[in-house]
C-alpha cells in the first residue's frame, strides 16, 4: 500500500499534510500520534470511507501483473478492526466470521433459489471460519454468542473476520484500548506469532500473509508487535516550508522498531531509547520538528541490506 501526497481537511480544519508512506507486503507497521492527529482519518481513507480531499492511495494486488490501482472506495482487499468490536449479537462466534465470505460470493436469491448448492458452500464457510477461530485460540467458543464472551474473545473474533477474507491490509484501529492488561497481553502475542508466520513463509520463499497497520497510543505495545515505527504529528516546524498557516498533521517519525517473538517477554528497557525519541519527535508540543530528522526508514532498510 502506498499514500502519495495525501492530504485531508474537514471545512476550515486542516487535519493531514502531505502524507507520504509505503507498506510492504508482510510487515506490521505501528502507526502512533497525538490525540486528533488525524490517525484514524488516516485509516478511514485507506479503507476507502473516507477518500482524501488531496493525493492518492495505492493498493498492489498480490497475484496480479497490473500496476497499482488507487483506492476509490471500499473493497474486501482491505480489512478493519476496530476498538469496539462489532459482531452480529444473533450470530455465533462461528456465523460471525463466516459472514463476510457468504455476502462476497453469494446472494439472497441464489442462496433462496439454489439451496442445495448454497447449503454445501454453506458447509465450506463454517469450515473455514472454524479454522480462522482456531488460529486465533477461539477453538472452544464457536458456538458462543456475543453476550456470552469476554471483551477480549469478542475482539478476537472481529479479528478472524478481518483475516478469513484475506485482505491485502489488515487495519486495528486501537483494537486493544478497551481490553485488560492481562487480555491486552495474549492478543499482542497472537499478533506476534501472525508475524511469524511471516517469517516462515519467506523463508520458504512464499509471500506473506499478513501485512498490518495497527493505530495504538502505548508506545511499548507499537514497538513490541510492529517491525516499523511511524510517527504522525501536529508538532512539526510548518513554517520552515513556507506555509502560511498550519496545514495538518504530517509523518516526522519513520524507523524501523526490534522484531520480537511470540515467546519473548517484554523488556521495557530494550525499548526506553526509542520510546524517549518518539516521545521527544512526535509528542512534545514544545518542538517543531523537523519532519525529515527522524523518517529514516528506508535508508535504514537500504544499509542493512
Amino acid at each position: 500500500m502506498e499514500c502519495r501526497g495525501v492530504s485531508h481537511w474537514f471545512g476550515a480544519k486542516r487535519v493531514l499534510h502531505d502524507i507520504n508512506l509505503k507498506v510492504q507486503r508482510g510487515q506490521f507497521l505501528s502507526l502512533v500520534g497525538p490525540s486528533g492527529c488525524g490517525k484514524s482519518t488516516l485509516l478511514r481513507a485507506v479503507v476507502g470511507t473516507h477518500l482524501p480531499l488531496e493525493g492518492e492511495i495505492l493498493l498492489h494486488r498480490e497475484g496480479t501483473q497490473r500496476e497499482a490501482e488507487p483506492v476509490a472506495g471500499p473493497g474486501r482487499d482491505r480489512g478493519i478492526v476496530y476498538q469496539h468490536y462489532s459482531l452480529f449479537p444473533f450470530l455465533n462466534a462461528q456465523e460471525n466470521v463466516a459472514i463476510g465470505l457468504m455476502l462476497d460470493q453469494t446472494s439472497i436469491p441464489f442462496r433462496f433459489f439454489n439451496f442445495l448448492k448454497w447449503r454445501r458452500i454453506r458447509k465450506q464457510h463454517l469450515e473455514l471460519a472454524a479454522e480462522f477461530l482456531t488460529k486465533v485460540k477461539l477453538q472452544d467458543a464457536m458456538r458462543l454468542y456475543p453476550h456470552e464472551m469476554s471483551g477480549g474473545m469478542r475482539q478476537r473474533v472481529a479479528i478472524a473476520q478481518a483475516l478469513i477474507m484475506k485482505p491485502e491490509i489488515i487495519l486495528l484501529d486501537e483494537p486493544f484500548g478497551a481490553l485488560d492488561e492481562a487480555t491486552r497481553e495474549e492478543l499482542q502475542t497472537m499478533l506476534l506469532k501472525l508475524y511469524a508466520e511471516n517469517l516462515q513463509a519467506k523463508k520458504r520463499g512464499e509471500t506473506p500473509a499478513y501485512t498490518l497497520v495497527i493505530v495504538t497510543h502505548e508506545l511499548n505495545e507499537a514497538i513490541y508487535v510492529g517491525d516499523r515505527l511511524v510517527g504522525l504529528s501536529q508538532y512539526w516546524d510548518w513554517k520552515s516550508e513556507g506555509q502560511p498557516e498550519f496545514p495538518g498533521a504530517t509523518i516526522v517519525y519513520d524507523k524501523p522498531s526490534q522484531v520480537f517473538e511470540p515467546k519473548d517477554s517484554k523488556d521495557f528497557q530494550q525499548f526506553a531509547i526509542q520510546r524517549d525519541e518518539v516521545r521527544h519527535a512526535v509528542f512534545n508540543p514544545d518542538v517543531r520538528q523537523d519532519r525529515s530528522e527522524y523518517v529514516t526508514y528506508w535508508s535504514s532498510a537500504a544499509n542493512a541490506s
